[in-house]
């Protein structure tokens, strides 16, 4: 099958050697998005809840660059720094998807490359 790789431009893909998402066949899969500003800075630092729109801002991005729309996406992962504001988070997500209600999960983790992220964003789709 053929696959194609779908840059975003991070300038983290090269180094690390990975795409913003990858679709081979009817499966779109796409890589932990971070809330990166278009200027490569973080975006709204602090704000959980911008950020997280950020990322699924990013994330959608890949996905039709991919040729597919969120309604495909049928699983998401919310990776938080403090799980404790989920809320947040699930408030962005939700204006993204509460009519296609993908699985999803909300995972603490320590941290992330940037100190200033407070959220990532993963995405698997079939079309």
């Amino acid at each position: 099958m053929k696959r194609i790789n779908i840059s975003s431009g991070s300038e983290y893909e090269i180094p690390i050697g990975f795409s913003r998402a990858v679709r081979i066949g009817n499966i779109i899969s796409v890589a932990g998005t971070a809330p990166i500003a278009k200027d490569g800075t973080t975006a709204c630092p602090g704000d959980l809840y911008n950020q997280t729109k950020r990322c699924l801002e990013i994330m959608e991005k890949a996905i039709t660059d991919a040729g597919g729309q969120l309604d495909n996406v049928i699983r998401t992962r919310i990776f938080l720094k403090n799980i404790s504001e989920w809320e947040k988070a699930a408030k962005a997500h939700g204006e993204y998807f509460s009519g296609i209600r993908p699985a999803c999960s909300f995972i603490e983790v320590k941290g992330f490359i940037q100190d200033s992220w407070l959220v990532e964003t993963e995405a698997d789709c079939v079309i």
